[in-house]
């Protein structure tokens, strides 16, 4: 069961009324219109609790978005690129989301820095497709997924912090003065 706060965080989103994809000519241009007020309502709740924590952009046609996310981990802002290509069959298919930087460090990704979110996310998505957008994509499986993965990969050694020289650098080897 979701927490207070990701219930809360989820409620601040509306939900999509138009169940058109990017095959759709006319209900597409409704339905990326409706992504967009999702996405800035989210933004600017995420804003007001301050917990910002992404930007996306999309190309021209909305099948293609891409950004940055962040995580903030022991007082320390971990940044990522990330990618979504939206499916053909959007709305009806939850979107893949890419953070390549990550790719081959955990096990709960795809090829291509596609993360995992088949068994949590994507049943979600199956229920409440297709008033689910991407806002509720970067709440519910980006975010939840960062959360859990960004500190079990610092933890490990597997992700470093780029701010700080000290992370950067090799370890002394053995007898070096």
């Amino acid at each position: 069961m979701a927490d207070e706060a990701t219930r809360r965080a989820v409620s601040a989103i509306p939900l999509l009324r138009t169940d058109g994809g990017p095959r759709d000519r006319e209900l597409w241009v409704q339905r990326l219109r409706e992504e967009y007020v999702a996405l800035i309502r989210y933004v600017e709740a995420n804003k007001a609790a301050d917990t910002d924590w992404f930007r996306l952009e999309s190309d021209p046609g909305g099948t293609r978005w891409t950004g940055t996310c962040w995580y903030v981990h022991e007082l320390l802002r971990y940044e990522f690129s990330v990618q979504l290509e939206l499916p053909a069959t959007y709305p009806a298919t939850a979107p893949d989301v890419a953070v390549p930087e990550l790719e081959g460090k955990t096990a709960k990704m795809y090829r291509g820095g596609r993360v995992c979110l088949t068994d949590h996310f994507k049943p979600l998505w199956a229920r409440n497709a297709p008033r689910f957008g991407l806002a509720h994509l970067m709440a519910l499986g980006l975010g939840p997924w960062l959360a859990v993965e960004v500190p079990d990969l610092v933890a490990r050694g597997l992700l470093t912090h780029r701010e700080n020289p000290q992370t950067h650098r090799d370890p002394p080897s053995a007898g070096a003065p």
